[in-house]
């Protein structure tokens, strides 16, 4: 039997789960986070036409603020250079 099913509460590949932490510590450096910010990082699928395959999207809490980007790039795809360059164009959107 085949199925097609992704349980979305499975726990993430090492090579996963190890890109998520890359990522989360080059948004901390990014943004000059303290140790008390929580940071999340999720990739999700699309299947609509005309969507990318795979976007990872990034949102940082800080007390009762908290910033998201959504890079249209597959978690092992992305750079540092990507995310920085992510949040920095969010703040230019905020000023």
């Amino acid at each position: 039997m085949n199925s097609a099913f992704i349980n979305p509460l499975a726990r993430g590949t090492p090579a996963v789960v190890s890109r998520a932490r890359a990522i989360k510590q080059w948004t901390r450096e990014a943004l000059t986070l303290s140790d008390d910010a929580v940071v999340s990082v999720n990739e999700l699928s699309c299947r609509v036409p005309g969507c990318p395959p795979k976007e990872t999207v990034v949102l940082v809490m800080r007390g009762a603020r908290t910033m998201q980007v959504s890079i249209h790039k597959a978690m092992q795809e992305l750079t540092a250079a990507d995310i920085a360059l992510a949040f920095a164009t969010m703040a230019e959107r905020l000023d």
